[in-house]
């Protein structure tokens, strides 16, 4: 993993070597116009944030990974859902889901998270990359199966397939309750041990290690984790949780992104 700080915007771009070959990035807070509980590079439309800040938030990540490239991002939902993405599609225009697919240079693909799990994928031989969106309810129901299916409806094969794992909550970060724990018991037993013990009736979830686990099942045998915990890293990241823990009306997003860049050299 490397972090550059482009010149232009002073963007706070987190890389995998794993990707080396596609124009790609983990992006932070920094380089953006928000101002407020939302400052820095915000990306959430979903957010009270100012639209016309955060369309030049979103232009400006897009330019500072794929310049010249159509930045698509859906209407993420904590689904399973992922979209072949075959050409732009406008702001207003996103589709219900919480993962793309696409082997069209020019495209963008955007994943915006705030705690959750972003993943970048990457063939190389196929030239087919994906990005997906797994909050715990997208991991458990299966959004980065989805994922590579459809790539391998696009010319992938697993074993060519390269994942990173961004910025997200670490486990230290991320309590939950009994029941939490025993929805993912119920999906099979041995996912205890992504949880930790903590206060009484309360568990310490990597869901890092848990979506890591869920590619390596799915037969992916290239995989990074970044251990980039958004919780911890104020300066760094938005978090959702944190936001929550402070009482704050609102949280910001940060955006993760991957796109071919083309033939030319």
């Amino acid at each position: 993993m490397c972090r550059n700080r482009s010149t232009k915007a002073l963007l706070d771009i987190a890389r995998s070597a794993l990707l080396d070959g596609t124009a790609h990035g983990f992006l932070g807070r920094a380089g953006g116009i928000s101002r407020g509980i939302y400052a820095g590079l915000n990306i959430g439309l979903g957010s009270d944030d100012d639209r016309d800040v955060i369309i030049e938030n979103r232009r400006r990540a897009a330019e500072g990974v794929l310049p010249g490239s159509e930045l698509v991002t859906v209407h993420q939902v904590h689904s399973p859902d992922v979209v072949i993405v075959t050409q732009s599609i406008a702001v207003d225009a996103r589709p219900h889901a919480d993962a793309m697919v696409t082997d069209q240079p020019g495209l963008l693909l955007g994943i915006l998270t705030a705690d959750c799990v972003p993943v970048l994928f990457f063939d190389s031989e196929a030239e087919v990359i994906g990005a997906a969106h797994a909050g715990w309810k997208g991991a458990i129901g299966g959004v980065t199966d989805s994922t590579i299916a459809a790539m391998e409806g696009l010319g992938a094969s697993r074993e060519n397939i390269a994942c990173a794992i961004g910025p997200c909550i670490a486990q230290m970060s991320y309590e939950v309750d009994q029941g939490f724990y025993e929805i993912f018991l119920r999906e099979k037993p041995d996912n205890a041990r992504f949880f930790e013990a903590g206060q009484p009736g309360h568990y310490q979830f990597d869901i890092e290690a848990y979506v890591a686990e869920r590619l390596a099942s799915a037969d992916i045998t290239k995989i990074e984790k970044l251990g980039l915990d958004t919780y911890a890293n104020e300066d760094r990241y938005f978090s959702y949780r944190r936001s929550c823990h402070r009482e704050e009306p609102g949280y910001g997003r940060q955006i993760s992104l991957i796109g071919l860049r083309g033939n030319e050299t």
